[in-house]
């Protein structure tokens, strides 16, 4: 008797299981059809399990994606517009060159507490066999208007597009930097790669931070910075100066978050440039071209 109740209360702590009824072993029975996947992911993402699907349906998700277009390339791979249980999702593919790249950003989005608004949504990560070599896949959400550098490119702000722009991306930000402690808590996170192409546009018009790849891990509790081994840098253009010239003390977890705020601010920068007041705002392609100028001016700097 006494070992029925212990059953029964162990089952009813689990709803997010129980709900799904008797497949909930099978892949197929974990996803409901007429579910929309915002549905899916904030089931998962509530039942504490940390961000994206389930485990057993990410290992058969590649199977199910239809791929429909490039719509980026990169020194990791390709992203593409692929359609998902009728929804567009987006699917980076990254270079099998590139695993150790795929396994950390998969490993980074998979963590507890980690999922917001203006962070990029991690869907699944699997991997698929093409007869030649294997794929190694990472589906998120799809964003249309595409990367904050092209956006930029194409649309001049007004202030309060840039106002919207800019805070969205310093929350993305900032619940990255942050530490949420308790059992289901998530350690502060420092990107170190945060650039324009690193951010995606929303709809509404916000942004959400992407590319998780070279993102470094701070466990507080024995002040342990977890860095990724793999041979990815970030982009010179936008690295801090103690970064340029490696003189960063790569043991302070600080130290990363401070120059992801240098690098955010070069960003910020760039919103600024292309908004327009009283009618005036400058030409993209001069930003880069300044950008560029800077860079060089800070790498002699550095080499003195």
């Amino acid at each position: 008797m006494l070992v029925m109740c212990g059953v029964q209360r162990r089952w009813r702590r689990r709803p997010h299981l129980h709900k799904y009824g008797p497949n909930m072993m099978d892949a197929d029975g974990l996803v409901h059809d007429g579910q929309l996947l915002r549905e899916l992911l904030d089931d998962w993402t509530h039942s504490g399990s940390g961000s994206g699907l389930p485990l057993l349906v990410q290992r058969t998700i590649a199977r199910q994606i239809q791929l429909h277009e490039i719509i980026g390339k990169g020194r990791y791979g390709e992203v593409w517009r692929g359609r998902w249980r009728g929804e567009n999702v987006a699917v980076k593919i990254f270079h099998t060159r590139e695993e150790r790249s795929w396994f950390r950003e998969a490993e980074v989005y998979q963590t507890v507490m980690l999922r917001h608004e203006n962070i990029l949504g991690f869907i699944a990560a699997d991997n698929k066999d093409n007869g030649t070599w294997t794929q190694l896949w990472l589906v998120t959400d799809y964003h249309e208007n595409g990367s904050l550098f092209d956006y930029l490119n194409r649309t001049v702000c007004d202030i309060s597009g840039m106002v919207k722009l800019a805070l969205s991306a310093a929350s993305g930000l900032a619940h990255l930097h942050m530490e949420i402690v308790g059992t289901q808590g998530k350690p502060a996170i420092a990107h170190r790669d945060l650039k324009s192409k690193n951010m995606l546009v929303k709809k509404n018009g916000t942004c959400c931070i992407a590319d998780l790849g070279l993102a470094v891990k701070h466990d507080s509790s024995t002040d342990y910075v977890d860095i990724a081994p793999n041979n990815r840098v970030g982009t010179k253009r936008y690295m801090a100066p103690e970064v340029l010239d490696n003189s960063i003390n790569k043991d302070h977890f600080e130290c990363f978050k401070r120059a992801d705020i240098y690098s955010f601010g070069l960003v910020l920068w760039e919103i600024a440039r292309r908004t327009s007041v009283g009618g005036l705002f400058k030409n993209a392609a001069n930003i880069y071209s300044l950008l560029l100028l800077c860079m060089s001016f800070q790498w002699i700097f550095c080499s003195l």
